[in-house]
């Protein structure tokens, strides 16, 4: 008996209609960055190992898949090298490959190998799956598609502005009202230095990060299990209980941060974008958040995190900017901000929502039913007429039982059926069904484009 096939963890099938929903959002997600002049490309998606080591840390580094050379891959191991059993040392020799793990790297490795045929500021965008080998489990899987956008060669602001344009944009056509929360890496920078921990930079936003997760006093708690003094959590309490106006509260904060001229940096970034977004008649909520964190290490300026107002889910987009891109291969001073809409919580969003289009997701508008060799002679060529109008039809191919056709059109989703039989070919007509309301008419050829 042969065992039953299997897809490996973290993996997916998608179906005709979950398909459809995705085709739905990704191309959604095109126009809008189409419209703003960005420019799709695509990367491989194997790298080599050499671009790909090292750039996201050890966890990250042990998180690649690694693709075996072809070939006979053990033929330049050694004995030792096998009997020392270093799985990390032992990949180095039999793999010089792996999948990528997200889009950034290849992008900046794109940057640097085609930087003499680019226009600066270059616009790229980039919808393409990535690979992790990372535990699977709810929401989380070794397959998944990142939706980027990312402007390099330009130290502007209108780009934020623009970029937050776009995630207003993208949620508008959605129809999901979203909140975008700002923040900013130099005011993050500003407030470790108010409360005396400027080298404490990461485990503050670390922990800040997990407010509305776990409170404010378990915040607390894990700042000072990192070693904050408890005079220093008593000076960023007036951080974490902020409230107000985006306005108020940097207003507040420029007279907490007085004397960081990094922290004012952030705050006149923050204001300068948070006023032009205001100008910019957004359908969606712009909020100051000084709990936003994201990714410290590598973002330098502006970060952005996005939140559906009526789905309990974690972020669905996120970006911010970055100053050295292109560094880690050996390109440094080209600056650059970027967005990413998260794809799969997407799909769940609208899902949960129940906010797809009907014509996203039901591909066929018109079947027309098989009652012999004779009537399909006769539909053919009317079918092909709609269908250079646009709209899409199947001839059922067997003549079978009716019954069976139009259960058919049922499970597929199909809103109109067309019947031909002797007296409609007789008349040069059809009978055309609305398998929604039943109501069934006949008319012409030429009058069943307006009907539908």
């Amino acid at each position: 008996m042969a065992n039953k096939p299997s897809i490996p963890k973290g993996t997916r099938d998608f179906s005709p209609v979950e398909m459809a929903k995705r085709n739905y959002i990704f191309n959604t997600i095109k126009d809008v960055y189409a419209l703003y002049g960005f420019q799709q490309i695509e990367t491989p998606a194997m790298e080599t190992l050499q671009t790909l080591m090292g750039k996201y840390g050890e966890e990250g580094d042990k998180l690649l898949f690694k693709v075996l050379n072809s070939g006979d891959y053990l033929s330049k191991v050694t004995d030792e090298q096998l009997a020392e059993r270093h799985s990390l040392r032992l990949a180095s020799c039999i793999c010089e490959k792996g999948l990528r793990y997200d889009l950034t790297v290849p992008f900046a490795r794109y940057v640097v190998m085609h930087r003499d045929e680019l226009q600066l500021p270059f616009k790229r965008y980039q919808i393409q799956p990535v690979w992790r080998a990372d535990r699977p489990q709810k929401g989380r899987y070794r397959e998944f598609y990142q939706c980027d956008a990312d402007v390099v060669g330009s130290d502007s602001l209108l780009n934020e502005v623009e970029l937050m344009q776009i995630v207003d944009t993208v949620f508008s056509r959605f129809g999901v009202r979203v909140v975008i929360h700002i923040n900013n890496r130099k005011i993050l920078t500003g407030i470790a230095e108010l409360i005396g921990a400027p080298e404490k930079i990461v485990d503050i936003t670390v922990a800040i990060d997990k407010l509305d997760k776990i409170g404010i006093d378990n915040v607390n708690a894990e700042l000072m299990a990192n070693g904050l003094t408890e005079e220093a959590v008593t000076r960023l309490q007036p951080v974490l209980t902020m409230s107000g106006s985006n306005n108020q509260k940097l207003d507040t904060l420029s007279e907490m941060l007085s004397s960081s001229e990094i922290g004012m940096k952030g705050i006149e970034e923050s204001r300068y974008i948070l006023d032009m977004l205001d100008r910019s008649d957004l359908v969606n909520e712009v909020e100051l958040d000084l709990t936003l964190a994201r990714g410290l290490n590598y973002y330098t300026g502006a970060i952005f995190e996005v939140k559906a107002k009526d789905v309990q889910i974690g972020s669905i987009t996120g970006g911010g900017r970055y100053d050295n891109l292109t560094g880690i291969f050996g390109m440094p001073g080209l600056s650059g901000v970027g967005i990413s809409f998260g794809a799969d919580r997407i799909f769940d969003v609208l899902n949960t929502l129940n906010l797809y289009p009907e014509e996203a997701v039901n591909t066929t508008q018109v079947l027309f039913i098989n009652f012999g060799d004779k009537e399909m002679d006769y539909c053919l060529p009317i079918a092909n007429g709609l269908r250079r109008k646009g709209i899409s039809c199947e001839l059922y191919p067997d003549k079978a039982k009716m019954k069976k056709q139009m259960s058919y059109a049922n499970n597929k989703g199909i809103p109109y059926v067309v019947l031909a039989g002797d007296d409609e070919m007789s008349q040069g007509k059809v009978t055309l069904k609305n398998m929604v309301t039943g109501e069934q008419t006949m008319v012409s050829s030429s009058e069943l484009f307006e009907s539908i």
